[in-house]
Parts: structure tokens; C-alpha cells; sequence
């Protein structure tokens, strides 16, 4: 299936072309009141990348990501949904990138998604301390797939970024003073699904949280459900279609 989806100022090529990197985005679903609210952070002025711009917690794989133990390994249709598309992957990235949604998500919002273990593990450093200093693990066994995207070609930067969602119960660990002035992101907002779209929500962060309110409104969250992919060929944005597992 494939569907034009249109991306507002996405068309004028500006830098030169660029190889996207991995990247992974984490949605965190609060489901404790009447309609799902989901979390956002608002981008600094100053950073190159869509500042200024409500988005979900996300960024960059590192080559430390796979080699973090974890509380529970990934689901395995998790990791075959993310072994689908183009270009391929192995196994251990689709791994990292699970890893790095949630890397991410604690570092730039100080909400840690984890699991006590009795298992004597090595003590973590870097950006995975918290969870040591917490007596936690990474728990990637709650994680859903649901947007893959690539940035154009002519943006300042691009990303293949995998969009994974996680219930707000999941979180195990807060870490104060993340957000500040001059952090990454100033602000975090618990968004209702349906409501009004911020005045600066970035179109794709729109369009993945109305693939998400869709998905929400069939029901639980499934491995088995289609999958969309959103990238840009014959000089338009497409969604395609990955699907889900059988």
C-alpha cells in the first residue's frame, strides 16, 4: 500500500545530501485518565535540528546501545518488525535502536523505563547510570513499533528514525532536573491524543500521533498491526506500509 503523504516545506533542498543515521523516538502513553495523553518536549531555539519544535523524546543510535544488558530482551515479533523495510538491518541493531528509544527518553525527559533484577550485572556508566544509581535494568519487553520515518534529503540533518511507544506505567525511575533552560528540551507536556495539535508540533510528529490515535482506537496495542513508513522519493513524502506479523 503505498499513500502520499504531504510534509509542509519538506521539498526545497537546502544542504547537501547526507546518509540518514539510525535514530529512535519513544511515545509515552499516560492511560490513567478518560482519553490517552501522550508526552512531548519542546525543543530548544538553539539547537540545529527542528528548534523550537514540540516533539517525542528521541535521537541517535550509539554504538554502546547494544551492548547494555537488559531486564528482558526485545519482543521477537518486535524484532521482526523492525528487520522489515529498506534498507536492512541485523538483529543487533534492531536491538540498539529498542535500547535507544529508551536511552534517549531518560536522558532528555529523566523518565527511565526499567526493571529491578536480582542478577549481579556489571555497574552501568555514561548515560545509563540512572539506572544503576536505581538499582534498574533497561526493560525493552513493553515496546511497540509504530512509525518508521526518514528525514528528506536537503535537511540539516536526517534520520531513519523508528517510532516506538510504551505505557506511562513502565516508567520505573525519575530523574530530577532534566528539563531547564538550557537543556535539549525546555518543556514537557502531557498531550491528549485527540486534542488540538500544538501550534509547533512538527508535521511528522503529527502524522505519527495520528497513526498512533488510530492504532489506540482498534483496541490494545499489537505487534501484529500494519506498520507505516513515511520517506521521500520522486520528489514527494510516502507512506508506505510494513506489515505487521503474522
Amino acid at each position: 500500500m503505498n499513500e502520499t503523504a504531504q510534509q509542509p516545506g519538506q521539498q526545497a533542498s537546502r544542504y547537501p545530501y547526507r546518509r540518514p543515521k539510525d535514530a529512535a523516538t519513544l511515545i509515552l502513553i499516560d492511560r490513567s485518565a478518560a482519553r490517552p495523553r501522550v508526552l512531548l518536549g519542546k525543543r530548544h531555539d538553539k539547537v540545529v535540528f527542528m528548534p523550537g519544535k514540540f516533539v517525542f523524546p528521541g535521537g541517535s543510535v550509539e554504538k554502546t546501545d547494544n551492548k547494555v544488558p537488559v531486564a528482558a530482551p526485545i519482543p521477537k515479533e518486535l524484532e521482526i518488525n523492525l528487520l522489515k523495510g529498506s534498507p536492512k538491518i541485523q538483529s543487533s541493531r534492531a536491538r540498539s535502536l529498542a535500547l535507544a528509544a529508551i536511552r534517549e527518553a531518560c536522558e532528555e525527559t529523566g523518565l527511565c523505563l526499567g526493571r529491578k533484577t536480582t542478577n549481579a550485572v556489571a555497574k552501568l556508566t555514561g548515560a545509563w547510570q540512572p539506572f544503576s544509581d536505581a538499582g534498574l535494568l533497561p526493560d525493552p519487553s513493553s515496546l511497540h513499533l509504530i512509525a518508521r520515518a526518514i528525514t528528506p534529503p536537503g535537511c540539516v540533518r536526517r534520520f531513519d528514525t523508528r517510532f516506538f511507544s510504551a505505557d506511562a506505567s513502565a516508567i520505573a525511575h525519575r530523574v530530577d532536573g532534566v528539563i531547564h533552560a538550557d537543556a535539549e528540551l525546555v518543556e514537557l507536556v502531557w498531550v491528549e491524543i485527540d486534542a488540538k495539535p500544538l501550534a509547533d508540533l512538527h508535521s511528522m510528529t503529527r502524522s505519527v500521533l495520528g497513526e498512533l490515535e488510530k492504532r489506540l482506537a482498534a483496541g490494545p496495542l499489537r505487534h501484529d498491526a500494519d506498520v507505516p513508513f513515511f520517506h521521500f522519493y520522486g520528489g514527494r513524502m510516502h507512506r508506505d506500509i510494513l506489515p505487521g506479523v503474522a
